[in-house]
């Protein structure tokens, strides 16, 4: 790994910069999780979709037992689909041995943007380690946030410190890094002295500190902060979640 780039929101980077590297999609809120999590329980495939139009018409002559429709708008469930945006529905009983059409506000349109890469992962706090492992040996590394309705969030800058500080642990030799990598470096070592000096374990702290953050306060506003510690759980998972640009295809 000889560069690692942060990017605090699609915008901020052209996908031509993102091309030829391996970019690390970072929705922490919730996407990233929930497709984290519908593969670890046995979804065949989650196919990722810019717009609702796109899955509705994905969806037309398929079969419906073997098809899930998941995603949100603004947070919240989308008229007509199956499931919405939280890891916590997304269990074996609902999703084993089924695709999944997924579409998110910012999400699925972050990994859109990343369409010209030569790899793109999905990255989250509950596989993290796993992906850190996954990309450690590529040359030029990209962690992309996806924010909020074209804002920085600060849950996706402290996973991509997370995923930052794990990359920089393990480099043979410490790559060139950005401005806004170094940044999040700071905010996730800022994090684990907090944890440290309060004697919490690193992924209750990050609980905590969500509540804070935009997307956090979005979901507590939604009555859905039940997702909050789902989504700060560290190392839960031992998958590595793949998009295939040309298909849309998600798989572990």
């Amino acid at each position: 790994m000889r560069t690692l780039e942060v990017h605090y929101l699609p915008q901020f980077v052209s996908e031509s910069d993102l091309g030829g590297g391996t970019v690390v999609v970072i929705d922490l809120l919730r996407a990233s999780t929930t497709i984290c999590h519908a593969l670890a329980a046995g979804a065949s495939q989650v196919r990722a979709f810019l717009d609702i139009a796109g899955v509705l018409k994905a969806a037309e002559g398929e079969d419906r037992e073997s098809l899930i429709l998941g995603g949100e708008r603004g947070g919240e469930l989308i008229e007509g689909f199956d499931l919405g945006n939280s890891p916590a529905e997304y269990t074996a009983a609902e999703v084993f041995g089924k695709q999944v059409f997924f579409t998110t506000t910012n999400g699925t349109a972050a990994l859109t943007h990343a369409r010209i890469a030569n790899r793109v992962v999905v990255g989250a706090a509950v596989n993290l380690a796993s992906v850190v492992d996954a990309v450690a040996g590529d040359e030029h590394v990209h962690l992309l946030c996806a924010g909020t309705n074209g804002h920085v969030t600060r849950e996706d800058q402290l996973a991509a410190g997370a995923l930052a500080t794990g990359l920089m642990a393990i480099a043979e030799d410490r790559p060139a890094t950005n401005d806004q990598a170094n940044a999040v470096l700071g905010e996730w070592q800022e994090l684990l002295n907090t944890a440290r000096v309060l004697g919490r374990l690193p992924t209750d702290q990050l609980a905590i500190e969500l509540r804070t953050t935009p997307g956090g306060k979005n979901l507590i506003a939604l009555g859905m902060d039940n997702d909050l510690p789902l989504c700060a759980a560290i190392d839960t998972l031992d998958l590595v979640p793949e998009y295939d640009p040309r298909s849309g295809i998600i798989t572990a």
